[in-house]
């Protein structure tokens, strides 16, 4: 995918408006800016920003329509990706999971800057973020399936989306979550890399192990 794809692949989906776009050109413009300070995107990923973070962050809101009022949580936002992004494309409120000092004041900074009143950060550990009930729990290159699910279970309810794009390794690591963890799961191919993949899942929870008759 091209940057003009990208960008007319976002238009065509999102019916993109005149501040919308503002808001993430602007949000691209902070983004390049900061690399200069801390690695936010990797350095080889800076002239395909648009297809290979935004639009990878974007597609994620295409697996969600279903989804009932409530809150997005992103579980390591790092450079806001997909929190800012679902932020500007989006009215939902947006609540992004971030421990790191300098990240957490990026993300900040971003909200105030592009206006957006219905994000906010969270700065600390996902298992010490206080108990929700998140309408969508998202996670970019934050952590393997087990440990995702174990750190972030109390975020969630049973009707809560996880949407977690998981690269070419998708399905192996579904596999090997499946002795401990139970729910309905899918593997979407992803829009912006043919060897990646999304994880969806609904209705996440412990596998119960049954006691053995003596």
């Amino acid at each position: 995918m091209t940057e003009d794809d990208a960008r007319a692949w976002l238009q065509a989906h999102f019916d993109v408006s005149r501040e919308t776009w503002e808001r993430l050109e602007r949000y691209v413009a902070i983004l390049l800016s900061a690399m200069d300070e801390q690695n936010l995107i990797a350095e080889s990923t800076r002239p395909h920003v648009w297809a290979r973070h935004i639009v990878d962050s974007a597609q994620l809101l295409s697996h969600t329509r279903q989804a009932k009022e409530g809150e997005w949580i992103d579980l390591g936002s790092g450079a806001g990706l997909p929190g800012i992004v679902v932020a500007c494309l989006s009215d939902r409120p947006v609540m992004m999971v971030e421990s790191r000092r300098k990240r957490i004041d990026f993300l900040n900074a971003v909200i105030g800057d592009l206006g957006l009143d219905h994000a906010r950060v969270f700065g600390g550990r996902v298992e010490t973020a206080p108990t929700a009930q998140a309408a969508i729990i998202s996670a970019r290159a934050y952590a393997p399936l087990p440990k995702l699910f174990a750190s972030a279970l109390h975020l969630s309810r049973k009707k809560t989306i996880w949407v977690l794009p998981k690269g070419r390794n998708a399905q192996n690591e579904l596999e090997a979550a499946r002795p401990a963890w139970q729910g309905v799961f899918h593997v979407e191919p992803s829009v912006t890399d043919a060897d990646s993949a999304i994880i969806v899942a609904q209705g996440v929870a412990p596998v119960v192990m049954k006691k053995g008759r003596r």
